[in-house]
Order: structure tokens, then C-alpha cells, then sequence
């Protein structure tokens, strides 16, 4: 190895460029529709063969490039979309550093052919060549890589089968489909039509855009939703919890339209779900954040998966409240399809602990059942209401009972019910209730569960943590960061029912932990929340053990199974459900009711056909 200091070859240090920016044929058909969508294109069209191996070419009709400006763009840092420092700082387009041209031409054999607006012909240049000749293009820009890494044979050998390598591809694709509904896109793989996305123009034709590339299943189970607040917008679609998956292929967050992995995110997303996803499952969304280009940092990875905001804590608190409250919605509103973000439930009553109504008279239960006592659910409707309903749904029946005449079911109360009301129990789990769609099945226990377990929750918050001081105080060391941070969020901790002081530069002492997690390891908990506030500014790990300790009370305090319960039991179960809120999934993560329509029910039994 020479001692002297040399300036490297412009191609080897395209090369290494290369190295940071194409990593793979997905990341080569990344950085070229990004430009094609930079360029105004509104169709682009992805030619690939052997999984991008031996050939991606994108076409698009943008505005194209000039011909004296051909050779330019093939050079590294030259690009139109940046020309000052302030530019920088604002930085709203997909590229903007003018590497990835130079980059894919100094490892593949790439030819550039383009027609400016204007132009009275196309003309098309090799990334190894400076000769401009004439071609053939109506409009717009065709970039063709072909042998991608035949000069790296290094990096050509940890490409995966062709198979594997258009999987990552088309993942690609579609996720730039997603959050570009203006743009038409299609997808060829060996002279096969993979998909075509038309363009949409309205929500509706972009949900159809969705259905075709997430799945019909997904648009049935996603809440729209739009929020703004403090310069930040929030819209997209999230799935319910009972739509989770086993892995994080459903998850798709951009930024300005940048489709981005962050872990502030990534965090922010998983505390809301905290309270109704459990045993490993992941949730599915489609999110679009919008902000003030100033304030977030496109500029901190090569690949630009990455950003960096300005007010983190501000953009991780603004994304769990607001998704926090969409999936508080109660039943009775998803089943009319309310889709803006919901203001929290105000009230509440603790079924667990509420005086038992005298018209609540359920059935006494049979030898083989368990015994348990009455089921603490009030009925706030009289039960001629209920009577009225049956007969609503039995109307034959309804003729003989002279005691429901002029008691007519109205569209308002149909309205206020959206469970409708209940008609049978079966086997003693579920209750089976008829609304205006079809037929609604309840798991009983499942959805008591998460009404007491609700209305536990809103008890705690009224009357705050409770701490408990610690017969013998818990020492730890820590770092001198850690003890700083121990000492600046005092307040923090004092609100989460913990007292912490610090002893020295890299010692602190637990004097005081919460009520009910008074057996907790004290050492264990400081660490998990100092390790929150250090990463995230905030620390949600106490509550989340306080409602993990809440929801095993309400587990053990709701109503088991095979318990029979009276028609006013169950109808006053459906009204809870329908006013709490995340009643569509139990503390387990498990549904709590489902809806059966007319539609599904026909199909079961093939009418009209």
C-alpha cells in the first residue's frame, strides 16, 4: 500500500457511490421513477427482465431533458431540482443530489433517451459515451440499465434469484403507487403485464388503487382519517386491530410524499396500538404525514429512507394521539363509517362496580353451567323499548301483543343503535343481535372485558396514579446522562406515581413506585423509562404495566362463559359496546363482535342465483 496521497478516478468514484445508492435492482428502479415523478410524469411504465438483473427500463412522459443538458445529467453532482444553500433546507422534490444517474451509468450499461417539450427531436446518449445521436421518442424520458454490477462481479454475486430480486422490486413500485394516485403506472416483468394502476383523481378511485394493491380485505378493515394540528397533517388509512398481521408487510408511512422507515415512527405507531395488539402481531396502514419542508432533514441517509425532524417530540406525540384516538373509536360509529379522528369518550362507568337495575332479570342458569353472579351491565332504556324491538324484528308476533301497539321502531332509534338488538344466546359465549345490515355476533367475554377494562382506565385517570413509598429505597447506578435526564423530567415521574431523587453524579435512588405495580423490579422500570425519555423525550412504559395490571382485573371481573344472560343483559351489553371506546377488540387483541350483512348471508346460502 503506497504511502502517497492521489485523488481517486472519477469512475471508481462513481463506483462507490454506486455502492451506497444501488444496492440492488429495487433501489436502481427507486432513484428512477423518483426522477420520472420529479419530471411531472403523470404515466411511467417499469420494463424489467430477470428481476432487473438484465435489463429496467422506465419510461415516462415528463418534461425530458434537453439536448445539450444529455451529458450533464449523466455527470455526478448536476440536477434541477437544487441551486442554492436555501434550496437545502427545503428540500421538496424525491432526488436532489444528482448521484443516482452517474451512479447506475458507472455500473450497468445504461442509455439515456429523451424529447424536451418542445423539442423537434429526442436524443439519446450511453452513460459510457459523449456521443449524442438522434432517437426515437414522442416525449418524455426512457432510461434503459441493462447487465446491472457486469463490472462488479463482487456485488453481482450477492444479487438473490430473479424471483426474489422483482419481488423487492415490485414492492417498490407499488409503494410509489400508493402515494402517487395522479400517476399512471404499469409494470412489466419478461414482456408480462404485472399490474397497471390507472390514475386516480378523487379518494374513491384512490381506495380502489389500494384494494388493488394491499387487497379488498384491507380497504374494508381501514379508517380513513385527516387530522391537522401545530403545522402537522396527518391522513391516511389504518387498519382495525383484528386486521393485524404476523409481520410488518403492510405498513407504508411517507412524508411529503417520500416513502420513509423511521423509528420515531415506528414508535410512535406501535404505543397506540399498544392497547389492542398483543402476541406479536403488527399493524397495517397507509399514512401520509405533511409538514413544512424546513422542519425534517430528507438528507441523512444515501438511500433517502430516512429523515430526521427538527421537532421530533412534537411529530412523535402529534402521530400516537392522533391515531390513538381513531382507533378509540366506539362500535356503534365504525359501523356507520365514521372515519375523521374521534374525540375521546367523555364519562364512563365501571360495569364491574355499577348498583344492578331492577329490570335486569336474567334467566337462572342450568345444572352444567357455573354459577356467577348477576351480570353488572344497567339497562338505561326501559324494557317496553326492548319488547317494542323484538317485535320490530318479529312483526307476526307483534300483532298478537296488544301491550306494543303504537310503539313503532323509528329511523332515529334505529340510528342510535347500530348493533341493533339482541335475539338469542348461543352456547352461552355469544350473543347473536339483528340490525339493520344483517346479523351482529358478540363474543359476551371478550367484549365485557374491554368495557370494564375501559372504564378501569378512566377511573385511574380521574383520580391519578396512586404511588406507594418503598419500605427499603432501591439504589442504581447509572450513567451521568441518565441521572441528568432522572433529574430534568422529575416532574415526569412524579406524574407516573414514581419518586425518584438523585444521590450522586451517576447515582439515583427509587423512593416511591406506583400503587399497583408495588411488586415491580424498581431497577427494571427506572432503566425502561430513562431509556424512553434518552430516545424519545417521553416514556409511556408505567402506564403501559399500570393497564396491563388493569386489564387482568377486568379480565377476571367480566362475565364468563356460559353464563345465560336475560334479553335486557344483552341488549345492555350492545349498548356498552357501542359507546366505548377500541370496543371492537378485547385486552388480548381478540374481536369482540363481528357484522354478518344481508349480502354475506345470501351468499351462504346462494340466493338470487
Amino acid at each position: 500500500m503506497s504511502s502517497h496521497i492521489r485523488a481517486l478516478p472519477t469512475q471508481l468514484v462513481n463506483q462507490i457511490a454506486a455502492g451506497e445508492v444501488v444496492e440492488r435492482p429495487a433501489s436502481v428502479v427507486k432513484e428512477l421513477v423518483e426522477n420520472s415523478l420529479d419530471a411531472g410524469a403523470r404515466r411511467i411504465q417499469i420494463d424489467v427482465e430477470q428481476g432487473g438483473i438484465k435489463l429496467i427500463r422506465v419510461s415516462d412522459d415528463g418534461v425530458g431533458i434537453e439536448k445539450d443538458e444529455l451529458a450533464l445529467a449523466l455527470s455526478r453532482h448536476a440536477t434541477s431540482k437544487l441551486q442554492a444553500l436555501e434550496d437545502l433546507e427545503r428540500i421538496a422534490s424525491m432526488g436532489f443530489r444528482g448521484e443516482a444517474l452517474p451512479a447506475i451509468a458507472s455500473v450497468s450499461r445504461l442509455t439515456l433517451a429523451s424529447r424536451a417539450r418542445d423539442a423537434q427531436q429526442a436524443w439519446e446518449l450511453d452513460g459510457d459515451g459523449d456521443d449524442v445521436r438522434p432517437a426515437a421518442l414522442s416525449r418524455g424520458t426512457v432510461v434503459s440499465v441493462r447487465d446491472l454490477f457486469y463490472n462488479t462481479p463482487a456485488r453481482r454475486k450477492f444479487l438473490r434469484k430473479d424471483k426474489t430480486e422483482f419481488g423487492h422490486l415490485e414492492q417498490v413500485v407499488k409503494r410509489l403507487a400508493l402515494v402517487r394516485p395522479d400517476v399512471a403506472f404499469i409494470l412489466m416483468h419478461n414482456g408480462r403485464e404485472v399490474f397497471a394502476a390507472r390514475q386516480a383523481g378523487d379518494r374513491e378511485s384512490h381506495e380502489r388503487r389500494l384494494a388493488d394493491l394491499l387487497g379488498a380485505a384491507f380497504l374494508q378493515q381501514a379508517l380513513y382519517f385527516e387530522y391537522a394540528a401545530a403545522g402537522l397533517t396527518l391522513r391516511g388509512w389504518v387498519a382495525r386491530p383484528a386486521f393485524s398481521r404476523s409481520q410488518a408487510d403492510m405498513q407504508h408511512f411517507y412524508v411529503n410524499l417520500r416513502m420513509v422507515r423511521d423509528k420515531l415512527v415506528t414508535h410512535a405507531v406501535r404505543q397506540a396500538f399498544q392497547d389492542v395488539l398483543y402476541h406479536g402481531r403488527h399493524p397495517a396502514y397507509v399514512l401520509f404525514l405533511d409538514l413544512d419542508p424546513a422542519l425534517v432533514d430528507v438528507n441523512v441517509h444515501p438511500t433517502k429512507h430516512e429523515v430526521r425532524f427538527r421537532e421530533g417530540r412534537l411529530v412523535h406525540d402529534f402521530l400516537f394521539r392522533t391515531l390513538h384516538q381513531v382507533l378509540a373509536e366506539p362500535a356503534g360509529e365504525g359501523l356507520q363509517g365514521v372515519a375523521a379522528a374521534p374525540e375521546p369518550a367523555a364519562g364512563g362507568h365501571i360495569p364491574a362496580l355499577a348498583a344492578d337495575r331492577g329490570d335486569a332479570q336474567p334467566s337462572e342458569p342450568t345444572a352444567w353451567q357455573p354459577q356467577q353472579s348477576r351480570m353488572p351491565l344497567g339497562v338505561g332504556e326501559r324494557r317496553e323499548a326492548y319488547r317494542a324491538a323484538q317485535a320490530w324484528q318479529a312483526p307476526r308476533a307483534a300483532a298478537d301483543m296488544p301491550e306494543l301497539a303504537g310503539y313503532a321502531q323509528t329511523s332515529e332509534q334505529t340510528d342510535s343503535h347500530p348493533l341493533g338488538f339482541a335475539i338469542a344466546q348461543l352456547h352461552g359465549v355469544y350473543v347473536l343481535a339483528q340490525n339493520e345490515r344483517g346479523l351482529v355476533l358478540v363474543d359476551m367475554h371478550a367484549a365485557h372485558e374491554r368495557i370494564t377494562y375501559e372504564a378501569f382506565k378512566q377511573a385511574r385517570a380521574g383520580e391519578g396514579i396512586k404511588s406507594q413509598p418503598l419500605l427499603v429505597p432501591v439504589s442504581v447506578a447509572v450513567s451521568r446522562r441518565e441521572a441528568d435526564m432522572a433529574e430534568q423530567h422529575g416532574a415526569v415521574f412524579a406524574e407516573l406515581g414514581m419518586e425518584v431523587d438523585r444521590l450522586g453524579d451517576q447515582s439515583l435512588v427509587v423512593r416511591a413506585l406506583p400503587a399497583l405495580l408495588r411488586q415491580a423490579d424498581a431497577e427494571r422500570l427506572l432503566r425502561d423509562v430513562l431509556a424512553d425519555l434518552v430516545v424519545h423525550g417521553s416514556s409511556q412504559r408505567i402506564l403501559e404495566q399500570i393497564n396491563e395490571v388493569l386489564a387482568t382485573m377486568a379480565c377476571h371481573g367480566s362475565v364468563r362463559a356460559n353464563r345465560r344472560l336475560g334479553i335486557e343483559e344483552m341488549n345492555a351489553l350492545l349498548r356498552d359496546i357501542e359507546s366505548t371506546e377500541r370496543s371492537g377488540q378485547c385486552n388480548h387483541g381478540r374481536p369482540t363482535w363481528t357484522q354478518l350483512d344481508m349480502v354475506a348471508l345470501d351468499k351462504l346460502f346462494l340466493r338470487g342465483r
